[in-house]
């Protein structure tokens, strides 16, 4: 079963922009924390970004911090991803996750997308 599906990634040049989306099941998003994380080639993932239940509070990584905004739509079960002024070191991966409650300090993640590739290079 497909429980989260990712999409919006690309090839983009250094400085421009790219909105990432995540669409859920009904049993998968409501009331849960989402986050997105990241994955390059040869390096272990990590966090991205993350958006309690009601899209009320928010975290980011210290890298993306002032370039990404994670959002959420609970109408349309969806959290989206913009990223703005791009760089190459954002080449990754993009994965949307799901956490086990609604609270994004507990860190944990229980479901899983496969994925969308973003790259940025000239």
């Amino acid at each position: 079963q497909v429980q989260l599906v990712e999409s919006g990634g690309g090839l983009v040049q250094p400085g421009n922009s790219l909105r990432l989306s995540c669409a859920a099941s009904i049993r998968t998003f409501s009331g849960r924390a989402m986050a997105w994380f990241r994955q390059a080639p040869g390096k272990e993932r990590e966090f991205v970004a993350a958006v309690n239940w009601s899209g009320g509070n928010t975290d980011y990584a210290d890298s993306v911090k002032g370039r990404f905004t994670i959002s959420r739509d609970n109408a349309k079960n969806t959290v989206y991803l913009q990223m703005n002024s791009l760089k190459p070191e954002d080449t990754a991966v993009y994965y949307c996750a799901a956490a086990l409650n609604g609270f994004i300090e507990e860190h944990v993640y229980a479901d899983w997308g496969q994925g969308t590739q973003v790259t940025v290079s000239s």
